[in-house]
């Protein structure tokens, strides 16, 4: 962490004030380093871990130089997976809470009409995965004309899933005068390339995690030799000696995932599970139940090594050893996170030597060698793990619960049918005796309703005040609406 205080930046009230409700007290070395030269309107390149802050590094910046005013879309944020836009957009949504800024989340297996009229609103920020933005790009239902920052997210994660084309193709859509912002954990020659194209005289920002390697230092790293029938039982052994208080046992298939989940399921373990072949819906449940902390197993594929942001993750377990090196840096990198320590325990069968070769060579040391747990280790630690099973995991609460306390969310029976604006909302609301345009959150226009954030509670106060109250001239019917 660094010594300086996001008050040493040049950024706005309601920025610093939507941090503070965050708990965000002092910047990372990300954002540190980015902050500034993204407030001055550069392109850079950043090249930092999983885990290090990145996504306040560009969503603050972003959130500071947008203009509430600009009704069209003014930042594109790019990300490789689903989960990754639903947690950005939730981030870019928090930091500009106090600055009315509207997010929008664009992905796959979603409805398009429902995307679509979200985007007629005002909408300032849009994050997506590059397939279903440039589908709304070809359909004219996103403009673009106004994009003034592009942000690539995991830039190597969407060469290893093949998006690199689908984001040209997008960049190529975009206003040339426009700040690009690229983060990536690694900088491949097919990143670097992208970045040579679409960027001017980028500003290259490297956060080393630690010296000659590509993984956190407050990582622990070991590997166990095992053969793939041996794996079940090593498996739950190793959750019996080291009891994770919260552990990710990464799984190279779907078919893997199911078998291991059905396995632990069976022995009465709180576990969940995720994987490309579910449905949206229950991916986005499950992961949000991990993030509350309601269970302390997650078994998952690749698909959950982008877009868990929880800083509590004691322990990864690869039951199968990646085959590639950066697979391997984002799975451990799940884990030490925010400062704290963490494990990474690996499987690896007699005849993955290679793979294994090749992802020490990557990340610069040898990983070191641990012998399967013993009988009497096992049954040493069996007590503490049964009872640690038999307390229910106390519920974390959202990092912006704080930040959305004294929040009410209004809702009115007038939208775009009646030529309503936000500029009516804030103008009607802030007349108010007792209210200003402080106390007024993010407004969203639909077709025959509003809905209007009341923040500082006063909610209640003007709740009844606009029982009697007009907007434009006409009287609406209101009431709190009960889901955010």
């Amino acid at each position: 962490m660094s010594e300086k205080s996001f008050n040493d930046y040049t950024l706005s009230e309601e920025i610093l004030r939507a941090l503070a409700g965050l708990g965000y007290e002092k910047p990372t070395e990300v954002q540190d380093k980015v902050i500034p030269v993204a407030l001055g309107k550069k392109d850079l390149t950043v090249k930092s871990r999983t885990g290090s802050g990145k996504t306040a590094a560009f969503g603050i910046p972003v959130c500071e130089l947008v203009e509430w005013e600009e009704n069209k879309p003014q930042a594109l944020i790019l990300t490789p997976t689903r989960e990754l836009a639903v947690q950005v957009n939730e981030d870019i949504t928090n930091i500009g809470r106090f600055k009315r800024i509207k997010s929008t989340p664009l992905y796959g297996k979603e409805s398009f009409s429902k995307q679509t009229a979200q985007l007629r609103q005002k909408t300032h920020v849009i994050v997506g995965t590059p397939g279903r933005v440039m589908d709304h790009i070809d359909r004219g239902t996103l403009d673009v004309e106004r994009i003034r920052f592009l942000v690539i997210d995991e830039a190597d994660e969407m060469l290893n899933m093949g998006f690199i084309e689908q984001v040209e193709k997008i960049v190529k859509t975009l206003p040339k005068d426009r700040v690009t912002l690229l983060f990536s954990a690694t900088l491949p020659k097919d990143v670097e390339k992208l970045c040579r194209n679409i960027m001017k005289s980028p500003v290259d920002i490297e956060i080393a995690a630690a010296a000659g390697t590509a993984t956190n230092s407050l990582i622990d790293h070991a590997l166990i030799e095992a053969k793939e029938g041996d794996k079940p039982k090593l498996l739950l052994d190793v959750l019996v000696v080291e009891n994770p208080d919260s552990c990710i046992v990464f799984g190279r298939t779907q078919e893997q995932v199911d078998k291991v989940y059905r396995q632990l399921d069976q022995l009465g373990l709180r576990i969940g599970k995720i994987h490309g072949g579910m449905e949206q819906e229950d991916r986005f449940k499950v992961m949000n139940d991990f993030r509350k902390g309601m269970f302390r197993y997650l078994i998952a594929t690749d698909v959950a090594a982008r877009g868990i942001d929880i800083d509590n993750i004691t322990h990864v377990i690869n039951y199968d050893l990646p085959q590639d090196a950066e697979s391997y840096v984002h799975r451990t990198g799940r884990t030490g996170r925010a400062g704290k320590a963490g494990k990474a325990i690996s499987f690896a069968t007699p005849g993955e030597g290679k793979f294994l070769a090749s992802i020490e060579a990557y990340v610069g040391f040898a990983i070191r060698g641990r012998k399967m747990p013993s009988k009497d280790e096992v049954e040493l630690r069996q007590p503490a793990f049964e009872k640690k099973q038999s307390v229910q995991p106390a519920v974390k609460k959202d990092k912006n619960e704080q930040l959305n306390k004294g929040i009410m969310k209004l809702c009115f029976n007038g939208g775009k049918s009646k030529k309503l604006r936000p500029v009516d909302f804030v103008g009607t609301l802030a007349r108010i005796e007792g209210v200003t345009a402080e106390d007024i959150g993010i407004i969203t226009i639909q077709d025959n309703v509003s809905f209007v954030d009341i923040l500082n509670g006063k909610g209640p106060f003007v709740l009844e005040t606009m029982q009697t109250t007009t907007v434009k001239g006409k009287q609406l019917k209101v009431r709190e609406a009960k889901e955010k």
